[in-house]
């Protein structure tokens, strides 16, 4: 006969505390931390979607965002730019000189921080050096301020005078005007090779190469002396370099 005081009901109530404690121990179990490769294919997605928030004028979400990219990948040079894209003084960024540009069909801002700055997570930047809040409401016909110098027009090559043909009177001979000399761009600088250099070494320093950042913003820095935006890349980048140096 069994005793009334004899009862399953202690091992249904221990059952799930078992169940629970080996899912905790398979969780433990379940292999390493994700490692850097990781955290850089997250940032790398967060940039993507911090430029998309930014580009809606929706700069308290993107904030948070890169807030919080940043403690999980704080040595990240494109997002400490989107950071100073949102927080820093866009004159102090890209520099009190500019040209006009007036917006063609099809323009968008991104392209246009593309063209003239290298860099289209550069966006936001132009943005607000134009006062444009949201940078995806950009019309044909609006005129921009561009930091920097306006780039030489491109001179279309003349075509060849015709020939006579036979039998044609021959023309007078008109005297050659003389043509205006055309002075030699310096050896020294370069603004569109600056650009390429500042484009190729914040892509160097956002995969972890500090030395050839360092390296390739140096030069586009000597191409460009007047690029304080370049002069604010390379100044990050030789922060990170020097702190990647005193960890080793």
């Amino acid at each position: 006969m069994t005793s009334p005081y004899f009862s399953f009901r202690p091992w249904r109530s221990v059952r799930p505390a078992i169940l629970a404690a080996s899912i905790a121990l398979a969780g433990c179990a379940s292999g390493p931390r994700p490692q850097s490769g990781a955290v850089a294919a997250t940032s790398a997605q967060n940039i993507e979607t911090i430029a998309e928030y930014l580009n809606l004028g929706d700069t308290d979400t993107a904030r948070k965002l890169i807030k919080s990219s940043l403690k999980r990948d704080p040595n990240n040079a494109t997002l400490a730019l989107l950071r100073d894209s949102v927080t820093r003084d866009p004159v102090e960024l890209l520099g009190p000189k500019s040209f006009d540009y007036v917006v063609q069909p099809g323009d968008t801002l991104a392209a246009l921080a593309d063209r003239f700055l290298g860099n289209r997570l550069m966006t936001y930047q132009l943005a607000r050096y134009n006062g444009i809040a949201k940078p995806m409401q950009l019309a044909a016909g609006q005129t921009l301020r561009i930091p920097g110098t306006a780039p030489a027009p491109v001179r279309r090559a003349q075509p060849a005078p015709a020939r006579p043909g036979p039998g044609a009177a021959p023309s007078r001979a008109q005297p050659a005007r003389p043509q205006a000399a055309t002075p030699a761009p310096s050896a020294r600088t370069d603004p569109a090779a600056a650009r390429r250099l500042r484009t190729e070494g914040l892509a160097a320093l956002n995969k972890g190469g500090t030395a050839k950042a360092v390296q390739l913003l140096r030069r586009a820095a000597v191409l460009d002396p007047g690029n304080s935006a370049i002069k604010t890349d390379l100044a990050r980048a030789e922060r990170i370099a020097a702190t990647v140096r005193a960890r080793k």
